[in-house]
């Protein structure tokens, strides 16, 4: 499911083009390399792959609730016939992320 949940945010997600920010990043590795020793510089670029992939999982993660969370409204609304509708907690919906269930944090 998951894999299938990755094709689907892969189809429909569209990243931002964040030039500037893609610009000011640019000059302040360019900063970093002119000013560390090669060593030093390894475990800061180290540190922003980490961060990056971090982001990267947790925009993907915010993907696969989101659908989720569409999928199970849906489904609800299919279902309704006038009754009281359940709640969130008898629905199965909660806060925590895709990443945080298979993590088992």
């Amino acid at each position: 499911m998951d894999e299938t949940m990755k094709a689907l945010y892969d189809s429909f997600y569209t990243p931002q083009k964040m030039a500037e920010l893609k610009r000011a990043v640019e000059a302040n590795r360019a900063l970093l390399r002119d000013k560390l020793p090669v060593a030093e510089r390894k475990i800061v670029l180290r540190i922003v792959d980490d961060l990056t992939l971090m982001a990267e999982n947790r925009s993907e993660d915010s993907f696969i609730c989101g659908f989720k969370l569409a999928w199970q409204m849906a489904n609800e609304l299919n279902n309704y016939d006038n009754r009281r509708s359940t709640t969130a907690n008898q629905a199965g919906l909660s806060a925590c992320s895709v990443l945080r269930e298979k993590d088992g944090i």
